[in-house]
């Protein structure tokens, strides 16, 4: 009786684990990670660093697919999850500063307001929201304005990667002919 009871149970603990391995179809926007120091888990892998990395950012890559994109799907003025389908994540291993506000170490959501000109970069310590539809501006860390330029090339996916900088590193946006930079200092 104990080992029919036992074959019973692992049935039914294989049954769950199938169930919970079963894929799911590939999202139209997948996820994505970027590093400051860029390329950092490789760095690690290869032993060239040792310290944490100052950030890391998760976000989903929306594609353009032949659509007007800012003042069409991304409205002028409305808040956008800087993605698609979660908020985007923003975690510091370090304290940093943007804008000159101190930004302690931890993990945020970041959000922009889009102009023509100019987008509105938002640093909220509300997490794990899906799009913007939770927003509470009373869990804004800062707000700080980014001048936008025109960039040369037309760029499908939005993509959001680091670079370093003198004082520390440029959070670099791109999506269509869009670029917008967010200047983040040690």
């Amino acid at each position: 009786m104990k080992k029919i009871i036992s074959i019973c149970l692992m049935m039914v603990v294989a049954l769950q684990l199938n169930a919970q391995q079963k894929p799911t179809d590939l999202d139209k926007s997948p996820m994505d990670m970027s590093y400051w120091p860029a390329n950092y888990p490789i760095l690690k892998l290869n032993g060239k660093v040792k310290d944490m990395p100052v950030a890391r950012i998760i976000y989903s890559r929306p594609q353009k697919n032949n659509r007007t994109i800012f003042n069409g799907i991304v409205k002028y003025g409305e808040m956008w999850r800087l993605g698609a389908n979660e908020a985007t994540e923003i975690e510091f291993f370090k304290n940093v500063k943007i804008a000159g506000k101190p930004v302690p170490k931890g993990r945020y959501t970041l959000y922009c307001i889009p102009q023509a000109d100019k987008w509105t970069i938002v640093v909220s310590k509300d997490n794990y929201s899906w799009g913007n539809y939770s927003y509470d501006m009373k869990k804004d860390l800062l707000r700080t304005d980014i001048k936008t330029e025109v960039n040369t090339d037309s760029v499908e996916n939005f993509t959001i990667y680091f670079e370093d900088a003198k004082t520390g590193a440029n959070m670099v946006m791109l999506w269509d002919t869009v670029k917008a930079v967010l200047p983040i200092s040690l």
